[in-house]
């Protein structure tokens, strides 16, 4: 190998590697990584096969859910360019994005169709090119999700695709003018990825839970260093934050990593007492499988006894602004969720 592999590359080899084991998931539903690859496979044949072509932008408009890692392989394996748009954002807004980066195509989650509908006349996006996922029923006017993923081949598209190509637009929020498109690189994604892993301590051992909108940098960094590194990646996929909620999907699910903004730490830290502590508890009954072979149950008690964040197993937290994917790893700020 002589370059760098792209997130669609990296998943294609893991799921050659390690097949059965889950990759993508959230709170409904789940992906092997054989599973992922293959339906990424097929979206991105059936995406070219409708007369998109390497370079185009596709728009999604989605809350957060397990497509939205279909999508983004996708893309990387396509040599299409992903156009995250927030979906807090009104129709105006919505069509500015659309509009500034030429956007060939729209995926819509079933949930805000609406609010494209009250643009569709004026946006760039040929008819044909509307694309509809989250619901059995498809409007009128929309493609199925599914239907393309069913028609799609699951061989491995003939795209070369270069590590300096684009691979997504992130807008800023424009809260000082027109939001801007920052270009982010396969290559760019890739580096960071790899040298957050290697500051965080990641290995493929660790489970990740994503609960940052997916259109925001901070979520694109993490899933592609979960997905590059084999990792299994997690979405939370529910509308608003619930502390209580994330605390004990963390706990539940075995999870080792999570990245949050401060309002986030202060909603868990507002819950009454009992809570996180029932949670350490059933985390500590399980201490040899959540905190690493290695672990002890005393040690577990301890928090601080246990050397380094980036110790095998464990829960880590990472602490940030939503742009935080623009920086290097080692401006991450990192503790245990139990530590006093």
């Amino acid at each position: 190998m002589d370059q760098l592999l792209n997130l669609g590359a990296a998943v294609r080899v893991h799921a050659q590697l390690t097949p059965d084991k889950i990759g993508a998931r959230d709170l409904a539903r789940s992906l092997t990584y054989r599973q992922w690859n293959e339906r990424a496979c097929r979206l991105a044949n059936a995406l070219l096969g409708a007369g998109l072509a390497k370079g185009d932008r596709i728009a999604i408009l989605a809350y957060n859910c397990v497509a939205w890692l279909e999508i983004y392989v996708a893309t990387a394996k396509a040599g299409l360019v992903a156009v995250p748009v927030n979906f807090r954002l009104l129709g105006g807004e919505v069509r500015y994005i659309v509009e500034d980066a030429g956007a060939q195509a729209l995926i819509v989650q079933d949930d805000l169709v609406e609010r494209v509908e009250e643009i569709r006349a004026e946006l760039p996006v040929p008819p044909s090119n509307y694309i509809h996922f989250g619901a059995e029923r498809t409007p009128a006017g929309y493609r199925s999700y599914e239907e393309l993923i069913g028609w799609g081949a699951p061989a491995e598209p003939q795209v070369a695709v270069d590590p300096a190509d684009a691979w997504a637009f992130m807008y800023t929020s424009g809260t000082t003018g027109r939001p801007k498109g920052a270009i982010r690189t396969h290559a760019a994604s890739a580096l960071l990825a790899l040298i957050t892993a290697l500051d965080q301590g990641f290995t493929r051992d660790d489970a990740g839970l994503l609960v940052m909108p997916l259109c925001h940098s901070n979520s694109l960094w993490y899933a592609t260093l979960l997905g590059y590194t084999g990792a299994s990646c997690m979405i939370y996929d529910r509308k608003s934050f619930d502390a209580e909620h994330v605390l004990r999907v963390l706990a539940e699910e075995r999870l080792t990593f999570t990245s949050l903004v401060p309002t986030h730490y202060i909603m868990m830290l507002g819950l009454p007492a009992a809570t996180p502590r029932a949670l350490r508890r059933e985390r500590r009954e399980q201490a040899p499988d959540l905190l690493g072979a290695g672990t002890t149950r005393d040690q577990a008690r301890d928090p601080g006894a246990i050397p380094g964040l980036s110790a095998p197993g464990g829960l880590r937290l990472h602490g940030g602004g939503l742009g935080d994917g623009a920086a290097a790893g080692g401006a991450a700020r990192q503790a245990r969720v139990d530590r006093p």
